[in-house]
């Protein structure tokens, strides 16, 4: 397939026929394509554009390098993997922490950046041994954790910060994305969190009109009345520019914060390359080294001029399954629209407006997702906690993690939370596996055998992996 940029006409260029799907290397007419192509960059908008928002960076350049991380990765594997590249939240609370500590956003993308050679040498290091290696430095009770620290460590963040902004905005947008995931089906599922957005906006114009302004702190500082919904940013903003840049920053207590999301990258790249794998019948498992390391080259790339890091979205999975096209020509398409978004700073500033309460409403869900993914790991892999090889590393580590205990050497180091809690579920696993009986020590699944998964029942579809539903629902709307 070369590069994979030639792609034979499916059927007639218009629907798939019955029963078939329409392959990595195959297209429908071009117009269709690029319809399909804007509806993966709607797919990926909510927990997208809310990343860099979070972790404090400009949306603009997010999408911007969203774009650019898609063809990195479409063009590392030659095509054989349709996948969409966008900010993951495994990123969010490794921000959160590093600026609680008084670091910049240089620090955080300087950080983030070590995490993406990390992530592109695992790559490499699958590559050349297989995933086994992965699995013997991390099994899934191992990874579990990891995943399951990162996302409920970032638990105050919405307490303390988005939540008390507007309670009763963000009370109605978690009911209402709530509501958007379960009862919506196909590609409107997909776009839930997108939805929330747009009905929070909705709320907090409302709510500005029907009650005034709101005395709340507005994200920091304090208490004051302002508008919930505040677009004068909009008006400034002109229509077509260039995000702005800034070279990353880097200090070792910011890098060692950031070091266990590889963890949690790691399963979340083996877990889309499985699903599509799957979905389209075809035996991908030797591309995924390719695909973790093509995750980690696009990260360093995007933080190296002050953009976020990019993964795998599964949002993305959702749309294949529901059309049946696994096209890897949309996805390029979908990469030429995020470039054309990323010129445009008015785009930015509308998302940059995204009032806190919304932000609440929505991190409630979007941070218990990201943890409960790592319950869901568990599950998929069979890992018994009733063994106190698995229960005793797991449980101390998420406690740590979550519960920002910190261990001092010195007064300039100490570690905490993530990554304090990293430390102690890893060495703690292996120091105590190396002490076990025998019988603690059973064999677990390989890494990327535990971390997709498909429903068989709800099937919609009727591809080759067919009647089984998009994969990893939990890393869905999760990551990305």
């Amino acid at each position: 397939m070369g590069l994979g940029v030639r792609w034979t006409l499916h059927g007639d260029g218009r629907t798939p026929a019955p029963g078939a799907v329409v392959r990595p290397d195959e297209r429908l007419s071009w117009p269709r394509t690029i319809g399909l192509g804007a509806q993966h960059v709607v797919a990926m908008f909510g927990a997208s554009f809310v990343a860099p928002v979070l972790m404090g960076l400009d949306p603009n350049l997010a999408i911007m390098m969203s774009g650019v991380a898609t063809v990195i990765f479409l063009l590392a594997t030659k095509g054989r993997v349709p996948s969409y590249l966008g900010c993951s939240l495994s990123f969010v609370g490794v921000a959160a922490a590093i600026r609680a500590t008084g670091g910049t956003s240089a620090t955080v993308t300087g950080a983030v950046l070590v995490v993406g050679v990390a992530l592109f040498a695992a790559g490499l290091a699958v590559q050349r041994f297989g995933a086994r290696i992965i699995h013997a430095a991390m099994p899934p009770i191992v990874t579990g954790a990891v995943v399951m620290l990162i996302g409920f460590n970032l638990a105050p963040v919405t307490a303390a910060t988005y939540w008390p902004q507007d309670q009763w905005t963000a009370l109605l947008v978690m009911f209402f994305t709530g509501l958007a995931v379960v009862c919506l089906r196909g590609f409107w599922s997909r776009v839930a969190i997108f939805l929330g957005l747009l009905f929070g906006y909705g709320i907090s114009w409302l709510f500005d009109r029907v009650f005034g302004k709101i005395h709340s702190i507005p994200g920091a500082g304090e208490a004051t009345d302002h508008w919930r919904l505040d677009l004068s940013g909009v008006g400034r903003a002109d229509w077509i520019g260039l995000p702005s840049f800034h070279a990353p920053h880097f200090e070792w207590s910011a890098i060692l914060v950031a070091l266990p999301v590889v963890i949690a990258l790691i399963a979340e790249n083996a877990g889309h390359v499985k699903a599509v794998g799957e979905m389209t019948g075809d035996d991908l498992d030797d591309q995924l080294g390719t695909a973790i390391a093509a995750d980690g080259a696009a990260s360093v790339l995007s933080t190296a001029v002050g953009g976020p890091p990019n993964t795998t979205y599964s949002e993305n999975i959702g749309v294949m399954a529901a059309t049946r096209v696994y096209s890897t020509a949309a996805y390029w398409a979908a990469a030429g629209f995020a470039l054309l978004f990323g010129l445009c700073p008015k785009f930015g500033a509308i998302v940059a407006a995204i009032p806190g309460g919304v932000l609440g409403g929505i991190t409630v869900i979007l941070y218990g997702m990201i943890g409960l993914l790592g319950a869901q790991i568990w599950i998929n892999a069979k890992v018994d906690l009733r063994n106190p090889l698995n229960l005793v590393p797991a449980a101390a580590g998420i406690i740590i993690g979550i519960g920002g205990v910190t261990l001092k050497f010195t007064d300039n180091f100490r570690l905490s939370g993530i990554a304090l809690g990293t430390i102690v579920v890893i060495t703690g696993y292996h120091v105590l596996r190396a002490f076990a009986p025998a019988h603690m020590k059973e064999q677990e699944p390989l890494l990327d055998e535990g971390t997709s998964s498909y429903d068989d029942g709800g099937a919609e579809v009727g591809d080759k992996g067919g009647d089984k539903r998009e994969a990893a629902d939990g890393a869905q709307r999760a990551k990305s």
